[in-house]
């Protein structure tokens, strides 16, 4: 086991006039599990190929366990790394498979027989251990990988979208299977994905990025709820968060489209006319009439979609073309084109700098004063 730290790591390609990676700082404790998440190209899996020694640093440093790993060879740095299309040899056995990379470090064997059949007990491949890949199913094969990194007994796990070649219901089912086995070895483990389900439900710490930059790092709660940028407030939470346009007004009230105003000393004195944007979570608009207390707002409904257990609401700010979704219970009944009386609930808004869309706040609902 081991500590990872990520230190001012950057990462340019010759030819291409912008930075691939800019200047990502985190450290990873022993036995935790950072994901990295974000959007296609947003750099997530170029940094774990950087770690794993796959990609060369341009800047900066990683360490592994207190040691400067930047020129060793993926060999030597004691990790092991589980792609996305399981690159297991199509000829060899289960077994085989497994216990190739032992086998090339020349291991006894029966210290190879003992490690493979640990992870296979551990991730119920016994009685696979004679099969061929293509007799597996997706799920099985995905084990088959993993249980060639758990073999190894690596200082750290790399997952590179491990389970984005899965139906819905074996990601599902391999994800409860992941977040056992990790905390099972207690194992260092960095893990990429672009699936927000699949991060907030492993992670222990998330990092969410975006065009090469660490957005946001923290607990999967820490990001939901207090959202760093915009882009962490869209990004995180499905349906995204609801942004709307507001000015600070006198006694510290936001004036949101239609007349609505957050209440005063919502912001910080000194602030009137300050444009500012408001996030507003979905599941924290409820049906007026609940008890629910908070700010009253009518929505004229264009769209409901019934999903069983939530209604999703889609319309717009009364008077207004400003957008809105609500996620309300699914018992929850709405026409299009009828006048729909909502609260918002007490404090649950977000305010965020309209030029740079990172937050004002420390805490939900109040603005903080610009620095000096």
């Amino acid at each position: 086991m081991a500590t990872v730290d990520i230190r001012a790591v950057r990462k340019t390609y010759p030819g291409l006039p912008f930075e691939v990676i800019k200047g990502i700082d985190c450290a990873i404790a022993d036995g935790e599990l950072l994901v990295m998440l974000g959007p296609s190209g947003c750099g997530k899996s170029t940094l774990l190929r950087m770690v794993a020694g796959l990609e060369r640093i341009s800047q900066g440093e990683i360490a592994i366990a207190g040691r400067v790993v930047n020129d060793l060879e993926p060999k030597d740095r004691n990790i092991a790394m589980v792609f996305q299309n399981y690159a297991l040899y199509p000829h060899m056995s289960v077994y085989a498979n497994m216990s190739y990379g032992l086998r090339i470090q020349r291991l006894p064997k029966a210290e190879i027989d003992r490690r493979v059949r640990d992870a296979a007990a551990i991730l119920e491949l016994e009685p696979f251990l004679q099969r061929k890949p293509r007799a597996l199913s997706g799920g099985q094969r995905q084990r088959v990988a993993m249980g060639r990194a758990i073999v190894r007994e690596p200082d750290v796990f790399l997952f590179d979208e491990p389970l984005s070649n899965l139906d819905a219901k074996l990601r599902t089912q391999m994800r409860v299977e992941i977040k056992r086995l990790q905390q099972r070895l207690a194992t260092t483990s960095l893990y990429v994905t672009h699936d927000q389900v699949e991060a907030m439900t492993l992670a222990d710490r998330l990092m969410v990025m975006r065009d090469g930059v660490a957005e946001q790092i923290g607990t999967p709660m820490e990001v939901y709820t207090h959202p760093a940028t915009v882009f962490v407030g869209g990004f995180i939470g499905a349906p995204a968060m609801n942004f709307l346009q507001g000015e600070v007004a006198e006694g510290g009230a936001v004036r949101l489209p239609g007349g609505v105003a957050l209440p005063a000393g919502t912001a910080a004195p000194g602030q009137a006319g300050r444009p500012v944007t408001v996030g507003i979570r979905p599941e924290h608009l409820a049906p007026a009439g609940e008890g629910v207390p908070g700010l009253p707002v009518t929505l004229t409904v264009d769209l409901a979609e019934a999903l069983g257990a939530d209604t999703l609401v889609h319309g717009r700010l009364a008077g207004t073309d400003t957008s809105l979704i609500a996620r309300l219970a699914g018992h929850v009944q709405a026409r299009s084109g009828e006048a729909m009386a909502l609260t918002v609930t007490d404090g649950a808004w977000h305010l965020f700098d309209v030029e740079s869309g990172r937050r004002l706040a420390d805490t939900v609902g109040r603005l903080a004063k610009p620095a000096a």
